[in-house]
């Protein structure tokens, strides 16, 4: 028998079989389903369903189907709602602690998407679109990615727009809207007080989705009943 050479197999196989029992392990937890209807979807490696309370990881995509809708709570309590045939990435996210990200990068594909800024510092964020870029500071921002056109609306706070060719527009006012579009290769962007669309339309499709939620509350918890059968642990 060969030992070195059976020694070598076992060990082989004993890294594979940890690598693969916890594969979870290497990838990172930035936030939580908050709210689902009907088809949202994870895409990564495979192609699954997102639940309410199931995690959203790092690099992976979410995709909603026709007649969805979702709302995602990050780890720093952002609330970020998508609208029916909506897809977005989670493209990068750099924690500094816990609850706050020193860098974190969303990727907006297509679709209509609400944007509510949580406790991590505002310029940690950059949201993509396939034609914009966009800055938040303090922000509620309603965004439609729609092919060869993007339109970003102020709800509150401010935020800096700009092309790839870096023409960027500030929104400071509620309303401010900047829409950006790409034809023939040109791209403009203009902006407008009197926005084409909002996202205020799609909240009204589904329970919650412009709800605003901490990320300590985006999971329920329901306590067993027999366990504080008096409810003095819950206040009651």
């Amino acid at each position: 028998m060969n030992l070195p050479h059976s020694f070598l197999s076992i060990l082989a196989l004993g890294l594979v079989a940890a690598l693969t029992a916890h594969p979870a392990r290497a990838q990172t937890r930035v936030g939580e389903a908050a709210m689902v209807k009907n088809e949202v979807l994870r895409v990564a490696a495979a192609t699954t369903p997102i639940n309410v309370g199931d995690a959203l990881l790092r690099d992976e995509t979410v995709r909603t189907g026709l007649e969805s809708a979702a709302r995602l709570v990050m780890a720093d309590s952002t609330n970020l709602s998508l609208g029916p045939n909506a897809s977005l990435k989670l493209d990068r996210a750099v924690f500094d602690d816990e609850h706050h990200y020193r860098d974190v990068a969303i990727r907006l594909t297509s679709g209509a998407f609400r944007f509510v800024t949580g406790h991590s510092d505002k310029a940690a964020y950059r949201i993509t679109t396939p034609l914009a870029t966009i800055g938040v500071r303090g922000t509620v921002l309603d965004i439609l990615s729609q092919r060869g056109k993007t339109t970003v609306v102020l709800q509150e706070g401010a935020s800096t727009v700009c092309t790839s060719n870096r023409q960027c527009i500030d929104l400071t006012q509620p309303g401010d809207t900047a829409i950006i579009t790409s034809s023939g290769g040109h791209t403009t962007i203009q902006k407008t007080n009197n926005p084409p669309w909002t996202f205020a339309a799609t909240c009204s499709q589904a329970a919650g989705l412009c709800t605003v939620t901490q990320f300590a509350d985006a999971t329920p918890v329901t306590p067993p009943v027999d366990d504080d059968p008096t409810g003095m642990l819950c206040g009651r």
